[in-house]
């Protein structure tokens, strides 16, 4: 099955509600571990454990385990193992984009089976031209995985380079988010039930003017403890083929692995309803 089938039906299954796992210096204080390799898998294993049996999605931030070096990657190659063992789909939040040899480097170490960090998909990003993401393309096509390109994020500084406009020629180009989203609408073409190529939208910009369908998954951070609601996600993409709000703060803090399962649960239900 394709990345983009597997979700479709993990959606219709477990629903929408993605779940990150970011244990940043602050979250393994909150939690009474230390910032160290022990406090590290400590919080991992509980998190997974308590979350990958129930969600559609887990989403963990590599720069948090990376900062630990090899010992904190082979954290991360067990959190990829152990929520897809669990049901879970993965999808690895790295933020990765360069060019040529390089992309494809990227590319076979987080979607090639082979790899001990493969993923079902993996967040890219696409601001050294869309081109540049070929290798990831191709090699996520060639092992039924998917990405998630960068298009509308909600940090303040996004605007300064997805809002700006294209000049083709005086033809009215759009904005840079537009082109990156018509990218993705290309590669999603006769897609069924649902292409593999997503996009990152923020759940907390507000509005926008540009046109979300495109056959293809959502990833939109930024719901719950970040200010997104259910309100925000049904009012800004409701024409999106598939949305998954991600949330991670809003389910860690409550460190209780019943009450992180809890809060999953009812999530989707809020989602859903």
């Amino acid at each position: 099955m394709t990345f983009g089938a597997r979700l479709h039906a993990a959606v219709e299954a477990r629903g929408p509600l993605c779940v990150g796992v970011d244990p940043h210096a602050s979250l393994l204080a909150e939690w009474g571990l230390g910032d160290d390799v022990t406090g590290l898998e400590a919080f991992a294993r509980t998190v997974v454990e308590a979350v990958a049996p129930v969600a559609s999605v887990v989403k963990p931030q590599s720069a948090f385990f990376e900062r630990f070096g090899s010992r904190g990657i082979a954290v991360l190659e067990r959190v990829i193992a152990d929520s897809r063992a669990a049901g879970a789909l993965v999808l690895l939040d790295v933020k990765r984009g360069d060019i040529g040899s390089t992309s494809q480097a990227y590319a076979d170490a987080y979607l090639d089976p082979a790899s001990p960090l493969a993923s079902d998909a993996i967040t890219v990003s696409p601001f050294l031209g869309f081109g540049s993401l070929d290798p990831f393309v191709d090699t996520a096509r060639r092992h039924d995985a998917g990405l998630f390109v960068l298009a509308l994020t909600s940090n303040k500084e996004g605007p300064e380079v997805q809002h700006a406009r294209i000049d083709d020629g005086g033809t009215g180009g759009g904005t840079v988010a537009g082109r990156m989203l018509d990218h993705l609408r290309r590669l999603n073409a006769d897609s069924s039930p649902l292409g593999s190529f997503g996009a990152v939208v923020g759940a907390t910009i507000g509005a926008t003017d540009e046109d979300l369908a495109f056959n293809g998954p959502v990833l939109a951070p930024g719901f719950g403890a970040q200010g997104g609601t259910v309100h925000d996600v049904r009012r800004l993409f409701g024409a999106a083929a598939a949305v998954l709000p991600s949330s991670s703060r809003g389910v860690l803090r409550l460190r209780d692995p019943e009450a992180m399962r809890a809060a999953v649960l009812r999530m989707n239900d809020e989602l859903r309803s």
